[in-house]
């Protein structure tokens, strides 16, 4: 966990190039061109040698907003405290929005592009979930600690770098921590800052999600869907042939499981919740599928 940390600090360091006033570029083809790479700055290298020496703080982070719960739509308290530790870094500033993301403003030096550097407050898990983390030897274990409080923890430790390292920025740099990213969230958080506020605003976004420390240079196209069937019901036995909203549901479900997808660009599709029905013996007059497809 700790190698895999300092790597992806190190590509958000990097990437923050763009607001140094170098080029965002592959380090060879910049190297190649004989213009200095952005971990080339003395600042972002004492950044860099920061945040080899702060893991147990950053585990203490990571291990900390986790355990706060923060299922679908109920991210409220892990937001605050994430707000409240952003402003003990310095950074008063810090303010959460009207859906509920926690944003920080720190300005550039000039008229460099700006950058949002965000992790996701909210959980896939549903409320009840036990949240408590479990460490054996190396290994933390719980709900959620690595999508996405690994990523909470990443932007909270960019956010000290940034700081502590005295890194100045020509550009301004939005370090976020957005609610709605999970299944029924839909990327709400984000949507809502990319359709208001930072409508036309941003020049580049880093998401940081999950374990992995590769880097995703283009958008997947999701599409989610409710789907809602209904019949007339009736007793299983006195109504016996009457259509069954779970019947057609399980039809479609089987239609869709027999789809075939293009042969290029990847492409999924899944049904994933499926709802309905009142009691064993009687015809459902209802039930909800629940949709996710991408490309």
């Amino acid at each position: 966990m700790p190698n895999m940390h300092r790597r992806t600090v190190r590509h958000i360091l990097a990437a923050l190039g763009v607001s140094l006033g170098f080029s965002l570029a592959l380090p060879a083809a910049v190297a190649a061109q004989g213009r200095p790479l952005p971990t080339d700055d003395p600042s972002v290298k004492k950044g860099m040698d920061n945040i080899k020496s702060w893991n147990a703080w950053i585990l203490e982070q990571q291990v900390g907003l986790c355990e706060i719960p923060a299922p679908p739509f109920k991210e409220t308290a892990r937001g605050l405290e994430f707000r409240k530790r952003i402003a003990a870094l310095g950074y008063p500033q810090a303010k959460i929005d009207s859906i509920g993301n926690v944003i920080v403003e720190r300005p550039g030096t000039g008229n460099g592009p700006t950058v949002m550097i965000a992790g996701h407050l909210d959980t896939v898990f549903p409320e009840g979930t036990d949240v408590k983390v479990k460490k054996t030897g190396d290994r933390y274990d719980a709900p959620g600690i690595g999508d996405d409080c690994r990523g909470l923890a990443v932007v909270l430790s960019v956010a000290k770098a940034l700081n502590e390292g005295a890194i100045k920025t020509t550009g301004k740099v939005i370090l976020v921590a957005n609610v709605g990213e999970e299944g029924p969230g839909d990327l709400r958080g984000v949507r809502y800052m990319f359709g208001g506020a930072y409508k036309g605003k941003v020049d580049y976004f880093i998401s940081v999600d999950g374990l992995g420390i590769h880097v995703t240079d283009r958008a997947v196209g999701s599409k989610r869907y409710s789907v809602k069937f209904t019949g007339p019901g009736g007793h299983s036995y006195g109504a016996f042939g009457m259509p069954s909203a779970i019947h057609a549901m399980g039809r479609a479900i089987a239609n869709i499981s027999d789809l075939q997808v293009p042969s290029g660009a990847k492409t999924t599709f899944n049904v994933g919740i499926v709802k309905g029905g009142t009691s064993v013996n009687t015809i459902s007059p209802d039930g909800t599928m629940d949709v996710d497809m991408r490309s």
